[in-house]
């Protein structure tokens, strides 16, 4: 149904806190031109005003035809009146793992883009037929029963610089595409999305020949009330020494059957091994068994070693693997995944791991951490130092904890625990989405925002 279309854009508008500058990203295929069309006529309409639209196509150079077909969706937004840019995938591509690195890429340049057209926020075409795709896919990599389970998230925080909207997860792409074709709009077909190479490919057509979708065991307002849960027992339960070391309270440690507090512990750990995901369901259960057993001693798992004490439990990278980090002159570089260190000299410096006992350990000593957890720990931290051996003095460097879970990828409903991780490591919090969150900070809701529903209800 057509209209089911525009009502899914009028109802993304309400959702709002304020009007703003939404960019539309859009490749030139029936999602994300459906989506301009909608948002055009929407805001055209004056469903609501203030509003004002803006579109970015991204040239990935994987195709020959890439740059004719950005240039022809330039020439549909400049009928339109829409203010467009194309932003290419300069360099070198990845042999493996393209279509994850051109994800990267792809929120990246749309970020970029934002900015160059002052937008607020990006919105996206993706389609309850990528929902299931996504939770088909989770499903057959494990990670489909729990909080993955939820699928795609209505809104996602980039980088924590801007959010990424999908107001159209309640629509299917038979809608979109009929929407289209009553207004006389064509659309490209990406010839990749036929490679079944590519994973989703696959899946997409194992859904075809299948009697029934998949259903998502866990709706956005489970996880995100999963979320809210997880975060109180981080603040409950959890405290974190120089951003280094966790110190976990032995009577909540062993409590791994506990799925929210499972993955507020494993969280944790996965920061303090700079990990952007948590471990597979073997590491779990691995983990979980030690944990439980209850007896004092150490295990090693995702970098990260689990130091059980008499009197409590204690998290803190490995120190193998430390590899050293140039950083040029005003430059920002990451290290070991855990550290955001910006360079404040004029001249190149070095982060490496300790070679001997430093300040890091009388530190974690003075905090009152058991000298064992100490040492052990302060190998792993970051020490700076000039590239060139002949320069002397101390260094000026900005350092700051990085939260590899969230700082690239943030879901909304997940934004609570991210704050609590993020607070428990010193950083601020992350900025809130540009509309309406219905999930409170205890995790209610009904069920997601207005725009993620069946959008048979928005008619």
């Amino acid at each position: 149904m057509p209209e089911t279309v525009i009502a899914a854009a009028r109802q993304f508008l309400r959702s709002f806190a304020k009007p703003c500058r939404i960019l539309a990203a859009v490749s030139g295929g029936s999602d994300s031109k459906g989506l301009l069309v909608a948002l055009h006529s929407a805001i055209g309409n004056g469903d609501r005003e203030g509003f004002s639209l803006a579109a970015c196509t991204i040239d990935h150079g994987l195709r020959p035809e890439s740059a004719e077909e950005a240039a022809a969706v330039a020439a549909f937004c400049a009928e339109l009146g829409i203010p467009h840019l194309v932003r290419r995938w300069q360099g070198d591509k990845p042999q493996t793992g393209i279509q994850a690195a051109a994800r990267q890429k792809r929120y990246e340049l749309l970020a970029d883009a934002a900015a160059a057209l002052d937008a607020d926020c990006i919105a996206t075409g993706h389609t309850r037929d990528d929902q299931l795709e996504t939770i088909a896919m989770r499903r057959a990599r494990g990670e489909g029963y729990g909080p993955g389970g939820a699928g795609m998230a209505s809104t996602m925080l980039y980088g924590r610089r801007i959010w990424v909207l999908r107001p159209f997860l309640g629509l299917s792409r038979a809608d979109i595409r009929g929407f289209l074709t009553a207004r006389g709009v064509e659309w490209f077909d990406d010839p990749s999305n036929a490679n079944p190479r590519f994973e989703r490919v696959r899946v997409r057509s194992e859904l075809k020949g299948s009697q029934e979708a998949p259903i998502a065991p866990w709706s956005a307002a489970q996880r995100a009330a999963s979320s809210a849960r997880a975060a109180a027992l981080i603040e409950s339960h959890v405290r974190v020494h120089e951003t280094i070391v966790a110190e976990v309270e032995l009577a909540q440690a062993g409590n791994m059957n506990d799925a929210d507090w499972r993955r507020a512990l494993l969280s944790v750990a996965a920061v303090l091994g700079g990990r952007n995901h948590l471990p597979g369901h073997a590491t779990i259960e691995r983990i979980s068994g030690f944990l439980q057993k209850g007896m004092p001693g150490r295990m090693t798992a995702g970098g990260v070693v689990y130091d059980r004490r008499p009197n409590g439990l204690y998290l803190y990278r490995e120190a193998r693997s430390l590899s050293a980090c140039v950083i040029d002159p005003g430059a920002t570089s990451v290290w070991d995944g855990r550290f955001n260190v910006t360079n404040g000299e004029r001249h190149p410096v070095v982060v490496t791991a300790p070679q001997q006992d430093s300040q890091w350990n009388q530190r974690l000593i003075d905090a009152g951490l058991p000298p064992g957890v100490a040492k052990r720990a302060a190998r792993a931290a970051p020490q700076i130092a000039p590239a060139q051996a002949e320069i002397a003095g101390s260094i000026r460097a900005k350092v700051e904890c990085r939260i590899a879970l969230y700082d690239t990828f943030l879901p909304g409903f997940d934004r609570t625990m991210a704050d609590a991780v993020a607070l428990l490591f010193g950083r601020e919090r992350y900025p809130a989405p540009p509309v309406h969150d219905l999930f409170d900070r205890n995790g209610e809701g009904p069920g997601g925002l207005p725009w993620q529903r069946d959008a048979r209800t928005l008619c």
